[in-house]
Parts: structure tokens; sequence; C-alpha cells
């Protein structure tokens, strides 16, 4: 279930997406929050300039890896402009990071590029549950997925 404190954490990644967005790079952007609810770090998408590595979800599971105990990893949540590719979904499973919770699915989102004329990526899109069985998964969330769709066409037609 997705609460109100969700949304909060779910409208700030849209920003970061936005964010991204301006810079010339992907929509994508996250959150990590403690189980205490303090935000931990946040990042947006960096693809622009060629390396189709760095999504926010990725640096998020790496910054855990670096700065908490397992223990706090379980207890954070990770909120995410957008459902994690497969990549970061085995970076969340390897770090163990606990909970999930986005706001398009990855199925939104081929669905949204395939009507725009985007060529498929290079890795196919699966649900986080398909890489990490365990996960504690939460979206789509309807109320915001408008929002982020918007961007994705913003950054392909440039309106």
């Amino acid at each position: 279930m997705v609460d109100a404190n969700d949304l909060r954490h779910l409208r700030r990644c849209i920003e970061l997406a936005e964010e991204a967005l301006n810079a010339g790079d992907e929509p994508f952007g996250s959150v990590l929050v403690s189980a205490d609810g303090e935000v931990l770090a946040e990042d947006r998408n960096r693809v622009g300039g060629g390396d189709h590595t760095r999504h926010p979800e990725f640096a998020l599971a790496r910054w855990a890896a670096e700065n908490l105990t397992p223990e706090e990893r379980l207890d954070c949540t990770v909120y995410t402009s957008g459902e994690h590719c497969p990549m970061c979904a085995a970076a969340h499973g390897w770090v163990r990071l606990g909970r999930i919770v986005y706001v398009a699915s990855a199925t939104q989102l081929t669905e949204w590029l395939t009507a725009l004329g985007v060529p498929a990526a290079p890795v196919r899109a699966l649900a986080i549950n398909e890489v990490v069985p365990s996960a504690a998964v939460f979206g789509p969330v309807p109320e915001l997925v408008e929002d982020i769709h918007a961007l994705h066409v913003r950054f392909r037609t440039g309106h």
C-alpha cells in the first residue's frame, strides 16, 4: 500500500526526473529513505554523457553499500519515478535494500516509448520481481503516472 508519506517521496522523484530532463538526461529520479523517514540520498539519471549505467537506482544501491550496515539497508525504502531496469534491480538485490516504491512500471514505459517510435532498448524490460523475486515492490502509482509520462514525452519529442 502507498500512503501520503510515500506520495511525498515519489513527488520528489518526479522533481529529480525533471532535473535530469532539464540537464539533457532521461527523466528518472530516485530517493533512498531510512526506516525513520530520513532522506539518506537522492539522485537523478545521468546517462546523457554516454555512460548508460548511470541510473539513480544503481547510484543509490552503491551509496547504501558504502554507507549503511546490512540491517539499515534492509529497513530502507527506495522511491523511484520508474520501475528499476534489470541492472538496477540486480544492484538492489545484491545490496539487499528493503522496499521499492515506483511511479510507473517498466511495462508502461515500454508502451510509451513504443508509441513514440523509440527503438527497443538493448536490455529487455523486466519486472523487478523477475530479477529479485523476494523484493517488496509497490507500484505503479496511478495518481502520479501521468506526471512521469509527460516528462518522457517531453524528453523524446521536445514538447
